[in-house]
């Protein structure tokens, strides 16, 4: 790779991350990779706590998964042995430890949904328990001398908790040191993680150096705000983006963001070129009709990646059908009506998926966020006639609709 090259996958690694340390690492890695003509071993180790993987969690994947199409080897750690420890990272309270059966059965979801992003040609899948479940006692206490309680306690979740009499038990002080011997046992040449990983990923480093390895470089990348463009995505607030919901799901969501996040989701959940952001950066920054377009090829982006571009352009089309011309949809669900008249509409809503329970129903109907074939439900109207319902279709919003039968 000239070196020229080397400049441009450095400047496609660097764009939208975090930090990378130590500074000006990653290029002496790279142009070493050049010289020996060996591609980077570039570790993330994932937990398999079964939670349904959202773009949040894509970030740092498609950051791998730059790697990989610069020639380089990811190296995806399962952490079936880990998970049963828990990372306490960000925690306020000890975690419950999960069952050897519980990670196993984590780890088949968590695969089925990476794989949808890396490729897996240039993917090498560990278990850490290969290393780490036949470990003696004095190979514990070994690697355990390199760490020092005070520096543990540095860590914010670990401070906070000490400080405000909250237990942390010993297991929890042995999870970094078992994802940094990670790092040791597949001479990881870069570790990939959350900013919220930063200690972890840097304890690595310092285990390599015990056993006389070349340091990992240490590469973190932000954790995205959700849909409000606030708080962290995540799915107890609601405002995530699951990579396996359906295309058009996906486009309606994204398309809700607020415009001055725009240009961060085209850098952490796209594959466009760094200067093409920065163009679109731009374009938001002028406001006006181009703002809205750039926000459509960010989504378009965003679910071609997940569904391929076809699904995308019928995503937009459909999106364009509620939005822009307010037709009503057509390709819903069908949900049985029951023989009741008049018809409690905030059960029906709840029976549908519309709404969690009947209360929050009700809110809905009162914030006239609810309507029957295009037409507002009046406030207040709980009680409706069941003529008015039968082969109507109900909706929540534009994205949510069933035909009730």
């Amino acid at each position: 790779m000239p070196s020229s090259d080397v400049a441009e996958s450095l400047e496609i690694l660097v764009s939208g991350t975090a930090q990378v340390l130590p500074d000006g690492a990653l290029g002496e890695r790279l142009a070493l990779s050049q010289r020996e003509g060996r591609p980077l071993r570039v570790k993330l180790g994932i937990d398999p706590s079964g939670s349904q993987l959202t773009l949040g969690h894509a970030v740092v994947l498609r950051k791998l998964r730059q790697f990989q199409d610069l020639g380089h080897l990811a190296v995806l750690i399962v952490g079936d042995f880990t998970g049963m420890v828990g990372d306490p990272t960000g925690k306020s309270a000890t975690r419950s430890l999960l069952s050897a059966d519980e990670t196993a059965a984590n780890s088949a979801t968590y695969f089925d949904q990476v794989m949808r992003i890396l490729r897996p040609d240039r993917t090498e899948v560990r278990r850490n328990s290969e290393w780490l479940a036949t470990m003696t006692m004095t190979e514990v206490i070994r690697e355990a001398s390199q760490l020092t309680v005070a520096r543990l306690l540095e860590r914010d979740d670990f401070a906070k908790r000490f400080g405000s009499n909250q237990p942390i038990s010993l297991v929890e002080f042995l999870y970094p040191l078992l994802q940094g011997y990670d790092s040791v046992a597949i001479e990881a040449d870069v570790e990939l993680g959350g900013t919220d990983q930063t200690y972890n990923l840097l304890v690595g480093r310092e285990l390599q150096k015990a056993h006389g390895q070349p340091q990992q470089i240490v590469l973190t990348v932000p954790l995205l705000e959700g849909l409000d463009g606030v708080e962290k995505m995540g799915k107890s607030l609601g405002n995530w983006v699951a990579i396996g919901e359906p295309a058009e799901e996906q486009f309606g969501k994204l398309m809700s963001i607020p415009d001055a996040i725009v240009g961060r989701y085209a850098r952490l959940c796209t594959d466009l070129h760094p200067r093409d952001v920065d163009a679109i950066d731009a374009e938001v920054a002028a406001g006006g009709p181009a703002a809205a377009q750039v926000k459509r090829r960010v989504a378009r982006e965003i679910v071609a990646l997940y569904h391929g571009a076809e699904a995308a352009i019928t995503a937009e089309e459909r999106f364009n059908r509620l939005h822009r011309d307010h037709a009503l949809p057509t390709d819903v669900r069908e949900v049985p009506l029951d023989g009741a008249d008049p018809v409690h509409l905030p059960a029906v809503l709840v029976a549908a998926g519309l709404a969690g329970s009947t209360s929050e129903a009700r809110r809905y109907i009162d914030d006239g966020a609810i309507r029957v074939d295009g037409a507002p439900v009046a406030k207040r109207s709980y009680d409706v006639p069941r003529t008015q319902l039968a082969g109507r279709i109900v909706q929540r919003g534009r994205r949510h609709a069933v035909r009730l039968v």
